[in-house]
């Protein structure tokens, strides 16, 4: 009898796991979210699609001329919960594709419902001991530092910033693999500007969760990209530092990271990225000068960061040269958010990503932070339409068949300060000290040798290639069976018309 058992068919192991686990019977629980979100039926979900062709022939939303871009998203992330009290709240990815969706902004895109990052891509930048650990470790219903602050934490995992809940692994390997698949199409030229709202998670470190971030999808994308591109710019407009990329590629001429974030290190996390951190202090070390921070104070506006934007990564793309983008859009530093403190709307926001775009070099954006929902993915659609070209067209209205629309509260895609903070926050930022900051940084780029040099060697094998002729077959059956994916190229939903 146990011969016949042993030679029964088994579902093979996750290639997701580490290969020196014994996983053929489940190591923790399917998670199962408390509340279930509503599940529409067949015809609700035809008068939407109906709703959503409509919006895309009012306004005229078409794929852009000259230049693809892509929609990399994994849906199984949105059920995901960190905790009642947590500030992250996956739950924004469903209200940010409700309105990417309700402006019919998808038909103008190329959308890839994206597979999790296996455990080799994950330990391309995280250490083995790390991930055994985050894989293994099981869901714990209270951070362990409630009731003992000084209570020690394995790799910073179980306490209130980085929790241990249900499908954790899962969740991060989403992550992951959105912003993987972002970059692997920037790679194969398959797209020109790639978005990852999932993504975004910056402060992750090699042996070690931090801020709400278990793994550093960013840092393996750019690994990714460096695989076909000589240099990557590096920008987060996050409110909160971009510390652990720019730990990652600390070292490097090719990686130049630059972080426009609120600095107070005695009261803000992470409490690091001065106007004088700016790399390795040897003039060796090939990173010197490749880090660029931008320190902010509380209250700063569009203008004031516009103004700042625009002359740092003018003169950063006019230096490093630069044959990529990874733009990190964090919208906790909008106005109104529930850890930052700038008085930033969404308009001022997008313009960093529309700036950006003028350069015509290929971009991947990615989401961040952000812990007000309604306010993120008014943000993110935004600069989705940024991205498709069809900002100036998009009615300022929220649609009215919007799922979740009661979430945004307001009806306007941009609301005033007025509405979203009642008063806005003083300023704390002097143009006399936003000037010094500019100084300061065009001061470190003379010392940037431009575009530097990349050694022309054989590529390594991509650890993910080896899928892609499996993927395309798939993607192809996929699209074979969906008959309302032929009708719509039949019908010509999102391609501009011969006049």
């Amino acid at each position: 009898m146990d011969t016949l058992q042993s030679l029964q068919w088994r579902p093979p192991k996750p290639n997701y796991l580490p290969h020196d686990i014994d996983v053929d019977e489940p190591i923790v629980d399917v998670y199962k979210p408390p509340i279930p979100m509503d599940k529409a039926s067949d015809r609700e979900n035809q008068e939407y699609y109906a709703h959503m062709k409509r919006m895309a022939h009012e306004y005229n939303i078409t794929r852009p001329k000259g230049y693809t871009v892509s929609y990399h998203f994994n849906p199984d992330m949105e059920p995901h919960h960190f905790g009642l009290t947590h500030p992250m709240k996956p739950f924004r990815l469903t209200l940010t594709k409700s309105l990417v969706t309700a402006y019919g902004m998808n038909f103008a895109m190329d959308n890839y419902n994206t597979r999790i990052a296996t455990y080799e891509e994950l330990n391309s930048f995280h250490t083995s001991d790390y991930l055994d650990y985050l894989h293994m470790a099981p869901p714990e219903e209270m951070p362990r530092d409630i009731d003992n602050p000084d209570k020690e934490v394995k790799f910073n995992l179980g306490g209130s910033d980085c929790p241990l809940f249900h499908g954790l692994y899962d969740y991060c390997s989403m992550s992951a693999g959105s912003s993987l698949d972002a970059a692997r199409k920037i790679c194969n030229k398959q797209s020109d500007i790639a978005i990852a709202w999932g993504g975004g998670l910056h402060h992750a470190k090699k042996s070690e969760a931090s801020g709400f971030c278990y793994i550093n999808d960013i840092v393996i994308a750019i690994l990714q990209l460096l695989r076909c591109y000589p240099r990557v710019l590096y920008i987060d407009i996050d409110v909160h530092h971009g510390d652990g990329v720019e730990e990652a590629f600390h070292s490097t001429d090719r990686v130049m990271t630059c972080s426009f974030h609120k600095f107070a290190p005695e009261v803000f996390f992470p409490g690091t990225g001065g106007l004088d951190d700016n790399g390795p202090k040897s003039e060796h070390n090939p990173g010197a000068h490749h880090a660029i921070n931008v320190p902010l104070n509380d209250g700063i506006t569009d203008e004031q960061y516009g103004h700042l934007f625009q002359s740092v990564i003018g003169k950063i793309n006019e230096k490093f040269r630069p044959s990529v983008i990874a733009l990190q859009c964090g919208a906790d530093s909008l106005a109104g958010d529930r850890l930052g403190r700038f008085n930033l709307q969404v308009q001022g926001h997008g313009a960093c990503a529309k700036f950006c775009k003028t350069f015509g070099i290929p971009m991947i954006m990615f989401g961040g932070g952000g812990y007000t929902p309604r306010n993120v993915a008014r943000a993110w659609a935004y600069e989705t339409s940024v991205a498709i070209d069809v900002d100036e067209k998009i009615n300022k209205i929220i649609p009215e068949h919007t799922p979740w629309r009661k979430h945004f509260v307001q009806e306007e895609l941009f609301p005033s300060l007025e509405q979203i903070l009642g008063e806005p926050r003083a300023n704390r930022n002097s143009q006399k000290r936003l000037q010094e900051i500019i100084q300061h940084v065009h001061e470190q780029l003379r010392f940037v040798n431009a575009a530097p040099s990349v050694q022309q060697q054989v590529i390594p094998p991509d650890l993910g290639g080896i899928r892609d002729d499996v993927e395309d077959r798939l993607k192809e059956e996929s699209e074979e069976r969906d008959e309302g994916l032929r009708r719509d190229r039949e019908e010509g939903l999102g391609i501009s018309g011969e006049f």
